[in-house]
Parts: C-alpha cells; sequence; structure tokens
C-alpha cells in the first residue's frame, strides 16, 4: 500500500459513500455494546490517546478516514478514553494536480520515522496512528476503536497545558499562541520528548482538481505546524512556549496540542489539549 505502488484503481476501490457507511455501522455497534452509565465523557476522567491521521486533499481514499477521525472525535465512543486527533496532510500527493494548503514535508517525514519505526514498506494514505504504536488503514473503524480501547488501558503521564496571556506590550499579538505544559509525575518517569501542535479544529475545501475534484473536503484538528518543545523532564515544573501563527490561519478556531513521545518516535505516553487563547481574550 505504498504511494508508489498503488494504482489508481486501488486506491479508489472503495467508494466514499460506502466508506462512511462501514465507519457508521462500527461507531453504532460499539455505542450499542456500551451503556450510558458506563460511558466515560471526554476530559480529565478519561485517558488522552492520541489518534494521528496521515491524509491528503489529493488523495481519493482519504475522506472516509477524515471522516472517521471527526466521528471518533465528536462522538468519543471508546469508554475510558479522550481521543485527541490529530489530522495531518502530508506532501507527495502534490503531483497529481491538486495542490493542499495544508500540506507539510515535515508530517512527511514524521510519517516516515513511523514507517522505519513499525518496519512498513513504505508511506500510505490514509493512515492511521494510535499513541504511536499501532497503525492501520486510516478508515478502518473496527481497528480504530479497538487500538483506542488498547492504548486507554495503558499507564499514562498526566500533562497539563494552559494558554499564556498576551503580552501587554502586544496585547492582540495574532503572529504567536502562547502555552505552557506541566508534567509532575515526569520526575519518577522515562524521559520523553515533549511535542506541540497548532491545530485548527475546523476547515473545509473545495477542490478543484486532481482525485476529489468537484469535491467539499471538510476537516477537524488539521495541523499547521508541529514542533518539538522540550523533554519530559524539563515540564516537571511550567515549561512556556511559543507557535508561530500561519498567516491564513482562522484565528478562533485554533488549539493547542502537547504530547509526550518515547525518543525516537516511539510510544506516545501522555497528551493534553487547550484553547490557543485564555478565554478572556476571546
Amino acid at each position: 500500500m505504498s504511494r508508489n505502488s498503488l494504482s489508481r484503481s486501488a486506491r479508489s476501490a472503495r467508494s466514499a459513500a460506502t466508506a462512511a457507511l462501514v465507519v457508521a455501522s462500527s461507531l453504532a455497534s460499539l455505542r450499542g455494546q456500551t451503556t450510558a452509565n458506563s460511558r466515560v465523557p471526554p476530559g480529565p476522567s478519561g485517558t488522552p490517546v492520541l489518534v494521528e491521521l496521515f491524509t491528503s486533499e489529493g488523495c481519493s481514499s482519504c475522506p472516509p478516514a477524515d471522516a472517521l477521525l471527526a466521528r471518533l472525535q465528536r462522538e468519543q465512543p471508546v469508554a475510558a478514553a479522550d481521543i485527541i486527533g490529530l489530522e495531518e496532510h502530508v506532501d507527495y500527493w502534490e503531483s497529481l494536480g491538486w495542490h493542499d494548503r495544508f500540506s507539510s514535508h515535515q508530517l512527511t517525514a514524521r510519517q516516515s520515522q513511523y514507517t522505519q519505526v513499525l518496519h512498513l514498506d513504505g508511506n500510505y494514505t490514509p493512515q492511521m496512528v494510535v499513541d504511536g504504536t499501532d497503525q492501520f488503514v486510516g478508515n478502518d473503524s473496527a481497528h480504530a476503536l479497538s487500538a483506542i480501547a488498547r492504548a486507554a488501558r495503558a499507564p499514562k503521564l498526566v500533562l497539563s497545558v494552559a494558554p499564556l496571556k498576551p503580552s501587554p506590550l502586544k496585547p492582540l499579538d495574532n503572529d504567536y499562541v502562547s502555552a505552557k505544559v506541566s508534567i509532575p509525575s515526569a520526575a519518577s518517569s522515562a524521559r520523553a520528548d515533549l511535542y506541540a501542535a497548532l491545530v485548527e479544529t475546523k476547515a473545509s475545501t473545495q477542490v478543484a482538481g486532481g482525485e476529489n475534484g468537484g469535491h467539499t473536503l471538510n476537516h477537524v484538528s488539521v495541523v499547521r505546524l508541529m514542533r518539538k518543545i522540550g523533554t519530559s523532564d524539563q515540564a516537571v515544573n511550567w515549561l512556556a512556549f511559543s507557535l508561530p501563527v500561519p498567516k491564513d490561519a482562522s484565528i478562533p478556531n485554533l488549539r493547542v496540542v502537547v504530547f509526550a513521545q518515547r525518543a525516537d518516535q516511539g510510544a506516545v505516553v501522555g497528551a493534553a489539549s487547550c484553547a490557543s487563547r485564555p478565554p478572556a481574550d476571546r
């Protein structure tokens, strides 16, 4: 399923409508198995699970996977899990007639690192990765649900993330988002790398060319920027950081996701998110 070996017919074997029905059926089945009393709402009571989706607006198989990520975040169907999604747009579909405005070679490199760590033949889309340890085709809802359930049972570092107030000298500064993260429990744990992602919570694109030409694509939690900001031991006390805001970003829709990941892009051992600005500044 590498991008180099997939034929157009293989990429388009299942229509978006059929895949959407499969997603809906799997999620409905899970909800039927879980009573209202046993479900854990998203938030502090659920174990954060990071779900990364490598996708592209130039890939005809990707819209159903985008829709699955949106439903996982919106419905939070896995008991005891707080699903935190990252939609990461790769750049290797650019030659097929459509420029994905969210694509990034940095995110392609991140996917390539997973390809090495997880011993895969090559990059492909759509690809979903749960907590850095389990990967599968991004529209496989059954695999997604079981992987998230397993990840929710794993021990995690507890991250606290909060936005910082703008500087009094630049109270309306739209060039940067500043936040801070704290992991008190990291003092007694193995060190992990800390990453911060600036995400646009929702976006849509009218695609004019390529495999998805003529369609409107809807996105959630689109990664606009991702940076390594330090290590977990540096956040035993509050660690502050700033992220530049892309010029075309929708500022009211921005959030910050911070996650701790073992060295060499290993297992994700903690995650949290917050608004990009304190409530008083909205």
